[in-house]
């Protein structure tokens, strides 16, 4: 029997990987395209195409039956969490923790300071050739609400350290203690609101956290807040936050959105004071090398019988 490991990147182009011969596999490779690499049946290691959706990424999940492994390349697994019925019970899912916390946090630092500091409308400035000299806000001082304080949490955090900010207060799942201070329960969340001039949203989706920004969470931000979105889109209740903008109250950096992609004519694109980045938060050079470092480690664990980094899951 053949045993198959899909790659989305080209077995001779990840250094490291384990010798195939050696372990009985064949590198298949497949980033999404419409004809399958092989028998869905003989894959026992499937790394998911990356930044190609849902419909793609659980495409062939129905016909792995020997697969043991789901490898995202992401940190966030809902898009692959729809298929996980269709496999055997024992498949590990593991995200891809380590890869994008520097590129996210740096993305997240950039939107902060664009947004408070009045970078898109210099830009805007430029084109209207319109000197737009004032004051604006800073980062320095402020208090900054990190929602989803994981590995990508902590980076942004990191990051924050050299601005003089106020205050970091962090927010996850359950409370704990840190390297940095408390961690807050997200039950807290409803009384720390009030008190950040800049929340930073770094969840996972989940149905705990579809629309977690919803309008009652947005009217407890205080006048001039700036909301984060580097989660998944529908964190945010796209429409709660549309109305919430066109007041002028708060104002947003958006890295995803709900709808993704964002159509053209739809009112996010006008909102006054919304920033959008198109889901580029690890979309950066930093990401091919430290995907294939990821990819080439958890095989050779795999082929080792070793535990593996990363599990999210296991399905049955």
């Amino acid at each position: 029997m053949t045993a198959d490991v899909w790659l989305p990147i080209p077995a001779d182009e990840i250094p490291g990987l384990p010798d195939p011969a050696a372990n009985g596999w064949t590198y298949r490779l497949w980033d999404g395209g419409a004809e399958l690499p092989a028998d869905p049946a003989d894959c026992v290691f499937y790394v998911v195409p990356y930044m190609k959706g849902s419909e793609i990424a659980v495409r062939p999940l129905g016909g792995m039956a020997s697969v043991r492994v789901v490898q995202t390349l992401s940190a966030g697994t809902d898009h692959v969490t729809p298929g996980l019925g269709r496999l055997a019970p024992g498949v590990a899912l593991c995200n891809a923790k380590g890869v994008h916390e520097a590129s996210t946090a740096e993305l997240t630092l950039a939107l902060i300071l664009a947004s408070l500091r009045g970078i898109p409308g210099f830009v805007e400035g430029r084109q209207r050739e319109e000197w737009r000299a004032g004051f604006y806000p800073a980062l320095a001082d402020r208090t900054v609400l990190i929602v989803g304080y994981g590995s990508i949490g902590a980076a942004i955090e990191d990051r924050l350290a050299p601005f003089e900010c106020a205050r970091v207060m962090r927010v996850a799942r359950s409370a704990r203690a840190s390297t940095r201070g408390p961690v807050h329960a997200l039950t807290e969340l409803p009384e720390l609101l009030p008190e950040a001039d800049v929340v930073v949203l770094s969840t996972p989706l989940t149905p705990d956290t579809h629309h977690l920004a919803d309008a009652g969470f947005l009217k407890r931000l205080k006048d001039g807040a700036l909301l984060v979105n580097m989660a998944r889109g529908p964190v945010v209740d796209t429409g709660a936050l549309l109305a919430e903008t066109a007041t002028g109250r708060i104002t947003a950096a958006l890295d995803v959105t709900d709808p993704e992609p964002l159509p053209a004519g739809h009112p996010l694109w006008h909102a006054p004071g919304v920033l959008i980045s198109p889901h580029v938060g690890g979309s950066t050079s930093a990401f091919m090398p430290r995907a294939k470092r990821l990819i080439a480690d958890q095989l050779t664990r795999f082929a080792a019988g070793e535990s593996l980094r990363n599990v999210v899951l296991t399905t049955g």
